[in-house]
């Protein structure tokens, strides 16, 4: 075992492997248990202080190996290998706590929060991060290497999300944490965690629920799912398109059609009516000057005019209700969010991602960012010590009865006659 100090010691303690064997030798690793090393919390041969620090600076600094390195500042001496190790258990260990989470709230099992007169936000967009594939595995190492691995890439949109608590400003209510998470695993997995972060936080009960996202389909296609599963009513639910998109759509629809100076005037006065909720007049003015204008391919300002067409038809513009409720107009968290989980930590020149790592690190950088990493973490080590297979096949009642009474177990040969012979043994 690893403690947190990198001191490695042995132990030898009691294994339960499952009860039923395939014949195809152990089996999917993890599936046994250590029952004494599950009640300290320790997985893979490291102790929980040891994983909680790693995996909090594996998320926090840019590589692995500054991790090293400010590891071995403080005293701990670990190899490259073994950070790499450990911050990978960290973030699988996040990202197996969390799926074990859907699948309660898909039984109905999770609880909800505490929503009762809460303000909640909640806001969605996609970031970018290469992720890498083998396509030709490795022969050999070192001077024996007879074949080269060989991988390709390509850009995948992780998908991100921030729930939050406002205050009566629509701002991020001071003394609180929010959620933030994300998956690569496509718009339908990430809306489900929505729904899941959001039942977490007694959204079925908030005073109201603000979604503010851009104009991705992706999104706009799925909230009313979400609001169902919640089970939320007309009036608790708020639906937004970020101001600045909305705002940048007239920008484009208006480049082919004025001039320079002409059309930052007109923008400055559909800005305006945008703001005062008047997104018809915009649209209106915006068909006449596209008529005046006598383009030869209006296909691009047309694609812009109805978006904001559409957008506006479903309430997702009107900007002046949303601040006399005190609302946010924009995404500004999520566009944060983006930038602080996967920016600054996933994407860069020549970080490549395998997608199972690139998941949990998406995963545990949202808790640790969010301030919420040693709350969870002692979650997850409780749940993960005990969230096992049960049906193990005890062939010794006596160690069924130890081991339900707390009392360690050791096997035969090392078991002492006596104290005295115990610690003469151990001396």
């Amino acid at each position: 075992m690893r403690l947190l100090g990198g001191l490695l010691i042995y132990v030898t303690t009691l294994y339960c492997s499952p009860a039923r064997r395939t014949g195809n030798g152990r089996g999917k690793e993890g599936s046994g248990l250590y029952p004494e090393l599950g009640v300290l919390g320790i997985q893979e041969g490291k102790s929980p202080a040891l994983v909680r620090e790693v995996g909090r600076l594996s998320a926090l600094l840019p590589s692995y190996e500054i991790v090293r390195e400010e590891l071995a500042e403080r005293g701990v001496s670990l190899n490259i290998k073994e950070v790499h190790g450990i911050g990978q258990h960290a973030g699988q260990s996040a990202l197996a706590y969390r799926r074990r989470e859907l699948e309660l709230y898909r039984a109905g099992k999770m609880p909800a929060g505490a929503g009762q007169g809460k303000r909640l936000g909640a806001m969605i967009d996609g970031g970018r991060t290469k992720l890498r594939k083998t396509t030709r595995q490795q022969k050999g190492q070192g001077k024996a290497k007879t074949q080269k691995r060989r991988y390709k890439t390509e850009w995948r949109e992780p998908k991100l999300l921030i729930v939050f608590e406002m205050d009566e400003q629509g701002r991020m209510k001071k003394g609180t944490k929010p959620i933030i998470d994300g998956s690569f695993q496509g718009p339908d997995e990430i809306m489900e965690v929505l729904a899941l972060r959001l039942h977490q936080m007694g959204a079925s009960q908030a005073e109201v629920v603000a979604f503010r996202a851009d104009g991705a389909p992706w999104i706009w296609d799925r909230l009313e799912w979400v609001t169902k599963r919640l089970g939320l009513s007309k009036k608790q639910v708020s639906l937004g398109l970020d101001w600045c998109h909305a705002v940048h759509h007239i920008s484009l629809a208006l480049e082919p059609l004025l001039a320079d100076a002409e059309r930052k005037r007109v923008f400055k006065k559909q800005r305006k009516w945008l703001k005062q909720g008047h997104w018809q007049k915009v649209v209106n003015e915006l068909y006449k000057l596209l008529v005046l204008a006598e383009l030869s391919d209006e296909s691009a300002v047309l694609t812009e005019i109805s978006y904001l067409e559409r957008h506006g038809e479903q309430g997702h513009m009107d900007y002046a209700r949303f601040l006399r409720r005190k609302l946010p107009v924009g995404s500004g968290a999520i566009e944060s969010a983006v930038r602080r989980v996967v920016n600054l930590r996933m994407k860069g020149n020549s970080i490549f991602w395998a997608e199972e790592n690139a998941e949990a690190m998406l995963v545990l950088r949202g808790l640790v960012l969010s301030r919420r990493w040693r709350d969870a973490f002692a979650q997850m080590t409780k749940s993960l010590a005990s969230d096992r297979r049960l049906d193990w096949e005890w062939k010794s009642p006596d160690m069924v009865a130890a081991l339900k009474a707390g009392i360690a177990i050791m096997p035969p040969m090392l078991q002492p006659q006596s104290c005295e012979a115990f610690n003469g043994a151990a001396a």
